[in-house]
Parts: C-alpha cells; structure tokens; sequence
C-alpha cells in the first residue's frame, strides 16, 4: 500500500477551509498594500540557491533536492521563496519599473530535514516582497504588513522580535569578534557549533541546542558594532514601528536561517517558545540580486509556513469560515426519475447553484441519510408521480418541512431560499 512519502502530507478537504482562509487573508492584506502576485516555478538551476543562500549552510549542505535532467542542467527543486523571486525580477526587467516592486506569492519548498511538528520536507510559504528602495519605511511596511496578517487571522499572543545584523561593510568586524568570543567555549559547543564557528560564524547565535544558548547569551552585540549608516537606518525603522504603534523587542541573537540577509531581521513569535516555534519572519537582504548578476538593489521581505500557521489556528481554538457547500441535493426514484434529476442538476448548475445529484440505485432513505452527512440544506426528490406532474418535492433538511411545486419554480425558491411551509 502507497503511502505519502516522509515529510509530506496530504492536504485532505476538511481541512482546505484551514488553508483557503490563511491565503484568502494574505491576498487581501497584500492587495490593500499595493503588491501584486507572482508566481515562479517549482524547481530551479542549483545555483540560485547555492549562490544565494551560501555553501557551508544546513540549506545548501544537507537540506537541498537536486537532480541532473536529461539535458544535463542540474535543477534543484524550490528550497525559500526570496530567491526565485530576484531571479524573475531580473529575468523580466522589473526593475525598469516605478521602485519598489511590491510582490507576493504562494508556494510549495522542498528541503530535506527531519520531519516534526510545524516542519515537513514538502512545506508551503506565503510571502510578500518589496524590491528597490533601501529606504527604512519600507522595512516598517513588511512588519506592519505581518503584524496586520497574523492579527486579521484571529491570532494573538505573538511577539515581533527585531535585530539589525548590519552591512558588508560593518558585519565582518563582528564576525570577527563573535569568533574570538567563541573560541574561548570551543569545548562546549554542539558539533554544528563548531563548525559554523570557522564556516558561518553568525548562526552560532541562532543554535537551539540549550548549551549553546547560554553561551549566546553573553555573546557581543552586533548593534554595537554597527556602521552610522546601519545604525541611523536602525533606529529610522524603530521609530517609523513606534509611530505606527507597533510593539517589537530588540534581540541581538536574531540572525534569521539564511545568510542573504542584511540590516534588519525581525521574526514573529508566539508567546509560548518551543523549538522550531517561530510563525514567520523577514528581513532586509540588498546584496542578493546582485549575488545573482544584477546591479546592486536594495530589498526587504516577509514570508511564513501555512503549515505552522494552520497549527496555530488550531491551538487557539479558532473559528473558520467553512467552505462553501452544494446547496441541494437531487434525490430519485426509478429509472424516468433518475433522468430528470439528471437534467435539472445540469440546470442548476447553469443557475449557478450548487447542486450533488445521488448515484446508482440506493433507496430514499439511503440517500436522504446521504444529503445529512453532506449537510446539505436541501433535497430535491423526484419520483414516478413528480415526472408525470413536472413537479418536485422540495425538503428542507433543518426542520424536515417539504414541500411539492412545479419544476419551473425551482430555480427562483432556491435563490431566494424561501422558507418552506
């Protein structure tokens, strides 16, 4: 027997009302904003990813799924949004339009890791990006944009976490510190630690093994390491945040997972802190286009698993609009019978009313239990006598009250959804 293979899921229709609500609200926040949908496709040359998010990361190292076509290019499949975003936005010009380019889009990412709560091989992200501009209000933008999202979403008890991770004219200097600070714990690190101490000394910040926390814990500051220009554009969005009333706290260890990043990071977490908890987070990273060949633009973005989302939405308890269901359900007698509910649903259908018609030779009552389990609000019955007379019984479901009327009048009590009686 087949199953779903590891790290994936299949997203079965009870719980579509789940995900349909989740990018229902993103589409509507973006549109409101001004950012229009991409969408890019599911697999791409290696090297975006390779170039962009950097050899030596979990990403690139252990998590990517890669394979050679029969053309010889080697192909990865989607592994973060960001990056195939900057590829289109090079590849179709966008930058010959009015700065910035306000974007955002669905999709599925592949990254090959241990399955667990909140975090699949086969995940999907929404995210929202604004390329072109460097200016600090466009970061404020992002976050108020997350902020609202997860608010309209019914979510509460989250906190938006924010640091400044500086440029590449004032991180090296850090980088450099954080090593020296780090070599006096050598002993004590995790083995991942230890080798992002000579690889990727920024993510020693980020570990979540409990050792390697404390040690974080008193590491050096980036913000004290800032260049005027960093350090003026930190505190510009810090106050464009205070002047939108946007609470945030500042957290020198945020680094955020991929080392595009630049200036600021920020995270969206809730209040009760698990591993793997955080529900979304973005930041600025102006040197990624030109990492992939273009000139040097200036960038920031947001994006969030709908996985991890849709789990929050269950631990709160929250209530979800359904989706829509049939309106009615056509139930028969007898071959003649089956014939006119064949047509009629056609026509309903055409009326734009939602309609299931029963199958095969069940007996009312099997098929009225059917209309039950479906919750359907109405059943349509036709039987011998109702093809004769070019009627039908109309039931309503909720109170069991029928009624019969000519076909013709269907259509028009539907749409009214006249009470019966």
């Amino acid at each position: 027997m087949y199953k779903a293979p590891r790290g994936t899921s299949d997203i079965l229709p009870q719980e579509q009302a789940y995900w349909k609500y989740v990018e229902e609200k993103a589409a509507s926040l973006c549109q409101l904003y001004g950012y229009q949908p991409l969408s890019t496709p599911i697999f791409e040359d290696s090297q975006l990813f390779t170039r962009t998010v950097a050899e030596g990361t979990d990403i690139v190292d252990k998590e990517m799924y890669t394979f050679t076509d029969k053309g010889g290019q080697k192909l990865a499949l989607k592994a973060e949004g960001t990056a195939p975003v900057c590829r289109a936005y090079l590849e179709h010009g966008l930058f010959n339009l009015p700065q910035p380019v306000r974007l955002y889009y669905f999709g599925p990412a592949f990254r090959y890791e241990r399955p667990q709560t909140g975090r699949h091989r086969q995940h999907h992200q929404l995210g929202f990006e604004a390329l072109g501009s460097a200016d600090p209000a466009i970061d404020a933008e992002i976050i108020e944009m997350a902020q609202r999202f997860f608010l309209s979403l019914g979510l509460s008890g989250f906190s938006i976490q924010l640091n400044s991770i500086g440029c590449k004219l004032c991180q090296p200097k850090y980088v450099e510190e954080l090593k020296r600070y780090y070599s006096g714990y050598v002993t004590r690190l995790c083995l991942d630690c230890k080798a992002r101490l000579i690889r990727n000394p920024l993510r020693l910040l980020d570990c979540k093994k409990s050792s390697c926390q404390k040690i974080a814990e008193t590491a050096p500051k980036i913000t004290n390491y800032l260049c005027p220009e960093c350090q003026a554009h930190f505190q510009s969005v810090q106050e464009y945040l205070e002047l939108l009333d946007i609470p945030f706290q500042l957290n020198h260890r945020l680094v955020r997972g991929l080392d595009y990043y630049s200036r600021t990071v920020f995270e969206i977490e809730p209040q009760e802190k698990e591993a793997q908890s955080t529900l979304g987070g973005g930041g600025r990273y102006d040197n990624l286009i030109e990492a992939l060949g273009g000139k040097a633009t200036p960038a920031v973005g947001f994006a969030a698993g709908i996985e991890r989302l849709v789990l929050n939405l269950k631990s709160q308890n929250l209530a979800i609009p359904p989706l829509p269901a049939p309106i009615v359900f056509i139930a028969y007698l007898g071959r003649e019978a089956k014939m006119e509910a064949v047509k009629l649903s056609s026509q309903l259908r055409k009326a734009s009313i939602a309609a299931i018609q029963a199958t095969g030779d069940k007996s009312l009552k099997a098929q009225l239990r059917q209309a039950n389990v479906l919750g359907i609000g109405y059943t349509i019955i036709i039987g011998k006598s109702e093809v004769e007379s070019r009627t039908v019984i109309l039931r309503d479901m909720g109170s069991g009250e029928q009624r019969s009327m000519p076909q013709t009048e269907v259509v028009t009590t539907l749409k009214q959804n006249q009470p019966l009686g």
